[in-house]
């Protein structure tokens, strides 16, 4: 019955009115966040309000990145998000690897060890990866931000590649390893190219934890010069609370790199999350 429905001649037009629907109830607060983010102070309020402000000007944006060492907060999100994107992608594929490719005594065990720090919150975490970091000495330090980062995403991404890596054809590796490759070259020469889109899905979801979280930084990070870029917006938010244009334009400049990340990434992560997402 449902495939008899689904070739009735209306069942598209429904199907792309509902979406086009649900897009643009979806796009009009981030149109109203860039709209307002355009405004000169006096035509914020105006009534009826304007989504498209008829003389747009960068001026809010000029104040808020010059203002509240908001170019060094930036800076250090993008170094950080960059470090543990290519630490944590590196580190989780080659975990990834091993568990679907290899047999060693208590791999089981210590996958499903792994598995179950994903069932752990990660507010429970904080204090105990606080005292460590103090011990080894890495707090008010970018690479130390980064190592937590990085360790705080293994377990989901982790399981996400493994799923994938068991579906990838075995063949490969085999003619690799009659003609004399060793694993090393089997998994950056085969196993991580025909892996792309998963490894892709992975890299995006590592650099977005990295590039948005506020609470590990806001804890670690106490020096000024060391802010992260979301703990820069919250307190440039508390300082400008009701001047909209300002913290919308504030806000846009964490939000911007995300939707250029995805606009670039998609086409990998859409396949890389359903098939490796999936079948894990």
């Amino acid at each position: 019955m449902s495939a008899t429905f689904r070739r009735q001649p209306g069942f598209h037009t429904i199907v792309f009115v509902v979406l086009c629907f649900g897009a643009v109830l979806s796009f009009l607060p981030m149109l109203y966040m860039v709209g307002t983010s355009l405004k000169e102070s006096a035509y914020i309020q105006e009534v009826p309000p304007q989504l498209i402000p008829a003389n747009p000007t960068l001026e809010n944006f000029e104040t808020a990145l010059s203002s509240r060492n908001f170019g060094q907060a930036f800076a250090n999100s993008a170094v950080v998000s960059a470090a543990t994107t290519v630490l944590g992608t590196l580190l989780t594929a080659m975990m990834a690897y091993a568990f679907a490719r290899f047999d060693f005594p208590g791999k089981n065990l210590l996958f499903y060890s792994i598995l179950a720090m994903m069932m752990v919150p990660t507010t429970m975490m904080i204090i105990p990866q606080f005292i460590l970091a103090k011990n080894l000495k890495l707090l008010n330090s970018l690479p130390g931000i980064v190592l937590v980062y990085t360790a705080t995403g293994l377990a989901f991404n982790t399981f996400l590649l493994r799923g994938f890596f068991e579906t990838l054809p075995r063949e490969l590796e085999e003619s690799a390893l009659i003609d004399g490759a060793n694993h090393f070259v089997i998994f950056s020469r085969i196993i991580v190219p025909l892996a792309a889109p998963a490894v892709s899905t992975v890299a995006v979801f590592t650099f977005l934890g990295a590039w948005g979280e506020y609470v590990l930084a806001l804890n670690f990070l106490t020096d000024a010069s060391l802010r992260t870029l979301p703990v820069a917006i919250a307190n440039f938010q508390g300082v400008h609370a009701t001047d909209w244009g300002l913290v919308f334009a504030g806000s846009l400049t964490q939000v911007i790199p995300t939707v250029i990340l995805f606009v670039f990434f998609q086409r990998y992560f859409v396949q890389g999350l359903t098939t490796g997402a999936v079948r894990g």
